[in-house]
């Protein structure tokens, strides 16, 4: 058995990529659509900051996924 136990590595790394890449698209599609559906091209605050954290934590999760799961703890073991 390995040092973290019977971790799935790979299936890991693409599912955080994948999740992250959904995150993205759920914070920079939804921002369209809401901005779109408002009439007046004006959404409020907490909607604007949901849809923008939603983007960038989407790209953070995309971005060290494969990086975590696919190469530094495989690497550790």
């Amino acid at each position: 058995m390995g040092r973290y136990g019977k971790l799935d590595y790979p299936r890991l790394a693409k599912t955080g990529f994948g999740l992250g890449l959904a995150l993205f698209l759920f914070g920079a599609i939804g921002a369209k659509v809401a901005l779109a559906l408002s009439g007046n091209g004006h959404i409020p605050g907490w909607e604007r900051t949901l849809f923008f954290d939603a983007e960038w934590l989407g790209i953070a999760l995309a971005l060290f996924s494969p990086i975590i799961f696919g190469i530094v703890l495989p690497l550790t073991e």
